[in-house]
């Protein structure tokens, strides 16, 4: 078998992949499908896939996932286009922690991001978390108090106000709350990670105590910085995570930026 060679990133959240995703055998595809259940989010340099290119690759993964807040690009189904203009105020799409449609009865396994137009490079970077890690370092007796806990997870969740621009544009019509409920503590071939997004969840669905208390300390614990890695984009870079272990976040910027999403059932 044609090993892939791969680089770790900063602080080991995920890693680098040196192979051109145009040519991936069989073989290298599953290989590929391991490394992200180990690692969570993967890098993939310089790859400049065509939009039907990108959805083969997706397809690998599983059946592409509907987005219900926004309409797809109007040529490719299953490509979402998250785009920021330089002449746009406010917040990012996407800017604060969280993991993709958590508020969904079953949320995407993976979501894929196509940098198609970027700022130059170090701006317009996306911050990644590793829940893995962050679950790993958990004090004893809050791994205890979260084993059983479930989140209640909203679509109006704070993370909700980044959309506001994006709505405004590619909007459904549909616009009532989507709320869900899961299991705080997931796992992923036996490891354990926090499953717990900043950006949509609103309480717990059995804990009646000081609720706010332990959402504020797993946020805070869940995006420390030793769990995370600023990935910085350059035209044509793909990313593939889970969304069981690992957040993610826009950052800041100014400038023009076009990202292609697939979101994975």
């Amino acid at each position: 078998m044609n090993k892939l060679s791969l680089k770790l990133s900063e602080n080991n959240v995920g890693c680098y992949i040196n192979t051109n995703l145009k040519n991936i055998n069989e073989e290298q595809t599953l290989e590929i499908k391991k490394l992200l259940n180990k690692h969570g989010v993967l890098f993939f340099k310089d790859q400049n896939l065509s939009p039907e290119e990108y959805i083969s690759f997706a397809s690998h993964f599983g059946k592409p996932a509907e987005y219900p807040m926004l309409k797809p690009h109007k040529d490719f189904k299953d490509i979402y286009v998250i785009e920021r203009k330089k002449t746009d105020t406010g917040m990012s799409f996407g800017e604060g922690p969280h993991t993709d449609s958590s508020y969904l009865s079953k949320p995407p396994s993976y979501t894929m991001l196509q940098a198609i137009n970027v700022p130059k490079e170090g701006q317009g970077n996306t911050l990644f978390y590793n829940q893995f890690l962050a679950y790993d370092a958990l004090p004893e007796n809050i791994k205890y108090k979260i084993e059983n806990l479930k989140g209640i997870f909203s679509s109006k969740g704070k993370i909700a106000q980044t959309r506001v621009l994006r709505e405004a544009e590619h909007g459904t019509s549909d616009t009532k709350e989507i709320k869900s409920e899961h299991r705080l503590v997931q796992s992923i071939e036996g490891r354990k990670t926090i499953y717990c997004s900043p950006g949509h969840i609103v309480g717990f669905a059995n804990e009646n105590s000081d609720q706010k208390e332990l959402i504020d300390f797993l946020i805070s614990h869940q995006t420390k910085k030793d769990f995370s890695f600023s990935f910085s984009w350059r035209k044509g870079d793909i990313a593939i995570w889970a969304n069981k272990s690992i957040l993610h976040a826009a950052t800041a910027f100014n400038g023009d930026r076009k990202m292609y999403r697939i979101t994975i059932q």
